[in-house]
Order: structure tokens, then sequence, then C-alpha cells
């Protein structure tokens, strides 16, 4: 751009199109449902609208070129031209494809696809009723308001264009005279007239906010759009009217009107312009006149008509609060030394304990609070709502379920369910591979269901919802489920399994994500290469994550996620096991207890008269050091199920810094990461989650050992 303002404002731009593309995707999808209610055509007209004229500002001329056909028949489908149907659909849902490949295309520095625009225009044509010009553009999409031939008009040739900014616009990164400025590619401007009314005195300024208005006159051949796209950018927090020229004075009557300043004061100042003469001006403020009309800019439809009205000083005020935007980088980094700063004040309180000073160990302790309350201020600021991610997929499953010939619902609960920023971007192409599976191989033809006595239709769930300080995320479908029989046989074929295998239906759920499986018939664009699914189990395992695969023949298949909530820093619970250290998460634990005596080599224990199943650590992690004549256990508890952690010490609650094993130790079985004690020592965190796995595959693997049973239907 040509200066730093506009650069910020283009960087702005690119964020409120995609936003916007985004919208249009949503209400488009929408209508094709009939969901929608009475706000969304016009809503979806001024998406395209304010791309539109946003991209004329910053000269885009391929986005405004192509947007405007869309624009045009987006403005006949809302004034009921025709109706909305599914052909019509799917050529919007293209035309805002385009329309998001022109931005990137931007942001890129690439070429714009021109031969695309080219050919997507002619199918926009048949719902114009007329053929629609690839040379379009934006200078069409207004007509100038000119008062032909009406007495009633004043003699200024010349456009007036009426400015009150947003007093919150320097903070808002934007310059009022650049945009003043810019107005000369448009034409020549004849006189600027500062209205300085609201200034206050010099010691009561806020350098930060903007006082000043301005009366702007302007010899351009432009169009009223043209010029209208200059302020697209600000509109919605100003107050912008442009009058044409030789406009009715009952025009610049209602403009006088609207405007804060006095109307004697307003009168001198369109006098001093030359907008009017002094003959008008009276004539103005002693006879009424009627007729015409101003065209002021709106947020809601650049240029449409619609009275200017003053804004009420609420809305002058500048917005308290709000947001910024920060770069992820920064968070990242603040997160870094939070993370040090934890483990810093750890090894503080760890130095004040063993001096025995009780003064210095409660500033320790006092230290080592506020600590924990920054840290978990700052993990809140990376958290963001998972339906980031979620509303993503409608469009996905409309043209997967097109694509396969299918009726599909897709229903989403939990969207407000928060991750971690680091980890959202990572679980979209996970669950894209579960999504398209689903709907592939999960949800049966029409005639299939309709035999099996299901609605044609069939759903896929996509949930969310916290628990034990994870996220658990599923992906369910009510079609087939998975056909036991066949994947064995499947996996017999290709050497996986030995023939004549035993394997429970856990077993066999977890062939589905072996490389290279499939049980496709034929290779389609969707299925039959044996990728996806060994994808996403080592997608899921990268984040710390587990995979849980549960089928019901004829009722369908459930695909369950469990993710930490952040990479970053937990709550942990300390134990040791002879001189091993092991960090527990704090989130999964229920109660410590005391190992009874003479248990031998049985692994469970009578809790509460019931059979609480443990693993001994120091047998699971080879631990030499000397026992502890009294074990501990620690209970901890996911998804409904509870087993016990046999451990040496329990030292008790601390703040954990996750930090990322070694390439050398990243296959080693149940553990998920490690961390820096307070005295400097390392310390394993245990995974909790494959710990209850493998203690509920231990069972079932005793169970048919006890009673052999046939194959799972």
């Amino acid at each position: 751009m040509e200066n730093d303002t506009l650069s910020a404002a283009f960087a702005v731009f690119i964020d409120e199109a995609r936003d916007l593309i985004g919208q249009m995707e949503d209400i488009l999808l929408r209508l094709e449902a009939g969901s929608a209610d009475g706000d969304d055509l016009p809503a979806l007209f001024r998406c395209a609208h304010t791309i539109k004229g946003s991209a004329g500002m910053f000269g885009l001329e391929e986005v405004v070129r192509f947007t405007h056909v869309v624009e045009s028949v987006l403005d006949e489908l809302r004034n009921g031209a025709f109706a909305f149907d599914s052909d019509l659909a799917s050529v919007l849902l293209d035309c805002q494809d385009h329309i998001s490949g022109l931005i990137a295309a931007v942001t890129d520095g690439g070429e714009a696809d021109r031969a695309r625009s080219d050919a997507l225009i002619p199918q926009l044509s048949r719902w114009l009723g007329q053929e629609a010009s690839p040379a379009a553009s934006a200078s069409e999409a207004l007509p100038q308001q000119e008062a032909a031939g009406d007495e009633q008009g004043v003699a200024s040739p010349f456009w007036h264009l009426s400015l009150r900014f947003s007093p919150s616009i320097l903070c808002d990164g934007m310059d009022p005279l650049k945009f003043i400025n810019y107005l000369n590619r448009y034409g020549r401007i004849q006189h600027v007239e500062t209205v300085c009314d609201h200034l206050p005195p010099l010691e009561a300024a806020d350098p930060q906010q903007c006082y000043l208005g301005f009366e702007v006159v302007l010899d351009s051949a432009a169009s009223a759009e043209e010029i209208a796209s200059v302020f697209a950018f600000c509109a919605e927090n100003a107050s912008i009217v442009i009058l044409p020229p030789h406009s009715p004075l009952a025009a610049f009557q209602r403009l006088i009107e609207a405007l804060p300043e006095a109307s004697g004061r307003v009168g001198e100042i369109l006098v001093a312009c030359g907008s009017l003469t002094s003959d008008e001006l009276y004539r103005l403020l002693v006879l009424p006149h009627g007729g015409g009309e101003a065209l002021p800019v709106e947020p809601g439809g650049m240029g449409e008509e619609a009275q200017p009205r003053p804004k009420r000083e609420e809305e002058r005020r500048p917005a308290e609060g709000g947001s910024v935007k920060v770069p992820a980088c920064r968070l990242d980094a603040l997160i870094d030394r939070v993370g040090e700063l934890v483990i810093a004040g750890a090894g503080n309180q760890a130095q004040a304990a063993k001096a025995a000073h009780p003064a210095m160990l409660e500033a320790a302790s006092q230290l080592l609070t506020l600590v924990e309350a920054v840290r978990d201020m700052a993990l809140q600021l990376r958290m963001v709502a998972i339906g980031e991610v979620f509303y993503r997929f409608p469009r996905v499953v409309r043209d997967v379920a097109k694509e396969l010939g299918k009726e599909i619902e897709l229903r989403i609960s939990g969207a407000e369910a928060e991750l971690d920023k680091s980890m959202v971007e990572k679980i979209a192409d996970p669950l894209m591979h579960l999504l398209r599976n689903a709907m592939d191989h999960g949800i049966e033809p029409a005639e299939t269901r309709i035999a099996r006595g299901k609605p044609v239709q069939g759903t896929v769930t996509l949930k969310a919802y916290h628990e034990s300080g994870a996220i658990m995320i599923e992906v369910a479908d009510d079609g087939g489920g998975l056909d036991h029989e066949k994947i064995l046989r499947k996996a017999i074929e290709k050497g996986i399994v030995a023939e004549g295998a035993n394997l429970s239906r856990h077993d066999i759920h977890q062939l589905i994500l072996a490389p290279g499986f499939s049980t496709a018939e034929r290779v389609t664009n969707l299925s039959g290469r044996g990728v996806g699914m060994d994808v996403v189990k080592s997608h899921i395992e990268a984040l710390r994550g587990s995979l849980v695969i549960e089928s019901e023949p004829g009722r369908g298949t459930t695909m369950r996620l469990c993710l930490p909530l952040t990479l970053a820093i937990i709550d942990g619970f300390h134990v040791g096991v002879g001189g091993a250290q092991f960090i527990v998460p704090l989130d999964m634990v229920v109660e410590c207890l005391e190992l009874p005596q003479c248990q031998g080599d049985v692994d469970y224990m009578d809790k509460d008269g019931a059979a609480l199943p443990f693993v001994r650590l120091r047998e699971l992690f080879g631990e030499r050091g000397p026992a502890h004549p009294r074990p501990r256990v620690v209970t901890v508890s996911f998804a409904g199920k509870r087993i016990g952690l046999v451990v040496d010490r329990i030292y008790g609650k601390c703040q954990t810094v996750i930090k990322p094993l070694g390439a050398l130790f990243q296959h080693v079985p149940c553990v998920t990461g490690s961390t820096i004690l307070g005295d400097g020592e390392v310390a394993l965190i245990i995974d909790v989650v494959q710990l209850i796995q493998g203690v509920v595959a231990r069972d079932v693997q005793q169970r048919q050992r006890n009673a052999p049973a046939a194959l799972p239907a």
C-alpha cells in the first residue's frame, strides 16, 4: 500500500473479508436447508456488497468485477425476482469459494484467477434475465441521483460530501485525511471545510480522539458508488452523506437537520464550500421543500437510499474496552516465559521449605499463588471455542453428501467448549477424515436405510464436551456400524493378523487404524486408498491424545477423541517410585489410599465392595530403586472408569510445565511428556488415558482366556 495507514487498514480488510465470506457460506447453507430467517437474504447481499465496496477502496479490480455480478444476483434474489433453489445454492457456493480464492491470491501476492471468474459469470447470468458481461464494473452498481431538469436543484456542479468520522477512528489505525486524499483518485477536490465546533480546550483534548468534521466538495465524473467505496472501510462507525451535483434543496435541508451542529452554522459552512449560494441558503432556511434524496453511506448497504440521522451522544462516544488483536507468536512467547516463571517459583518454594524459615516460606507461598493466577490468565488467552473448527464442516457435509448421492444431516453440539488455540488448527484434518469416513462408510444408501426401517436422511453428529481436564470430541453416525467379519477378513488378506486369530471387538476396531487398511471395494475420490484413519491416529497421538472406537452393527459408529486442553501448563500431582519422579494430571486424581497388606501378585483391591484394578508403576517402568514398605494407591478416573496407580511416595499438588519428549523417548508407553521440578529434577508425566485403556484391554484378554468366545458379529 502507499502508506502505513492504508497498509494497516488493508490487513484489517483481509480479516473482515474472510469473516464475511464465512458468513456468506453459513447463510447459503441455511437457505438451502430451509432454516433461514427473514434477515438472511439482506445479510447475504450486504456481505457481497461490503466485500466489493471495500475491495474497490484498495483497487482490487478483479474482486470488484466478479463480486459486482454476484451482488446483482443477490439484489434480485432479495427483491423477490426469483426463488432460492438448490441450483442457485450450488452456483453461489462456487462463487463464494472463488471470492475466497481471489482474496487469498491478494494476500499471497499471486495472480487473480480471471478465467474462473469468466467461467462463473455466465452461470450467474441465467438469474439476471440478461447476459452478464464479464467486463461489468462497479460503476454500474449504483446510479447517480441527479435532479435532472429539477428547478429545485442547486447550481453547484460538484459532489458534496459531509463526513463525521467516529471519534475512535485514530485508535482503529485509520487517518481521516487519508480517506479524503484518496478522493483525488476519482476527481479533484475543490474545497475542504474543517468543522472544529466540537474541539475541546487543548488541555482537555485526547490526542487519540478525532473531534473534527469535514465538508468536502469534489469535482468528479465517477459514479456515486465509486465515491462511496472510498469510505466503505469506515462507514460502519461514521456518519457519511454524499450529495450528487445539482442535488435538490430538500437533500441539503435533510443534511442540515441531520448534522449535530446548529442549522445556521451548517448553512455558513455550505456557503463557504460553494455547495450553496447565499440565495439558495435563504430559500432553504425560510421555505420548506420536498422531494429528492441524499445518498448516505450505511453499514448495512452502502449506497442504498436511507434518511441520514444525527448520531446520539452515546453513539459518538468512543467505545470503552473492546478487544486487541495480538499475534499468536507473542502469546506463545508469553506462555513460554510463564512456564519458566512457574519452574522458578516452584524452586523458590522448595528452597524456602528446605531453609525452614517461616517468613520466607510464607513469601514464597504468596509468590506461587500469584504465579498460578498469572498462569491461568495466560492460558486463558489462548483458549478459543472449538466451534471455530466445527462450523467449517456443514459445507463439507453438504458437498460430500451430494457427491455420494445421500441425504445427510450434520448435528453440532458443544461448539462453545474451549480448547488451546495451538490445538484447534491441528484437529481440523483428523475431524475432516472422520466425517468423510462416517459419510462414506457409515451412512448407508437410501434403499438400505429404508429396508432397515431407518429414515432416508442419515445423521452425523459432531459433539464436544469437557471431562477430567480433557476435551472429548465425538464423531458419530447412525449408519450400519463396522462390519467386524469383513474387517477381520481384510486384515488376514493383507497379513496384518494371522489366520484363525481370535480378536476381541476392541482389537478388531483398532485394525482400521492400520496404515494402508481399507475395506472399500473400489477407489473413489473419498476412500479406497487406505489412507485416512492412520493419519487420524498419528495426528491424535502427536497431540498426546487418544482415539476410542465404539460400534454397534446396524446402529452406527462413534469415534471418540480425547485431547488435553492445553499443551503448555497443567496442575499436576507429584508422586515418586524408587528414585524416579512422576506427575499425574490433577484433574484425573480422585483419592489416595493405602495399599492393603498381603496383596501378593493380585492386581486389584477391594474398594467400597467393588474391585478396583491397579497398575504398579514400579513394574511398568522397571524401576529398581528402594521400595517403600507401605505403598500408596492414587486412584484416577477417566470416562467413567477408575484404576489405581501404586506408588511409593506422595508429594502432592504442583504446577507442571509440559516439556515434549525427545525423539529417543517418543514411543515410551504410558508417558505423555516430561517436566522440570522445583529442585531441578526431571519428572515424567503419566498418560492416564492410555493406562486405563491398557487395563481395560487386559481385563478383556483375561476374560477371553478364561472363557473363549466366538467371533463377535
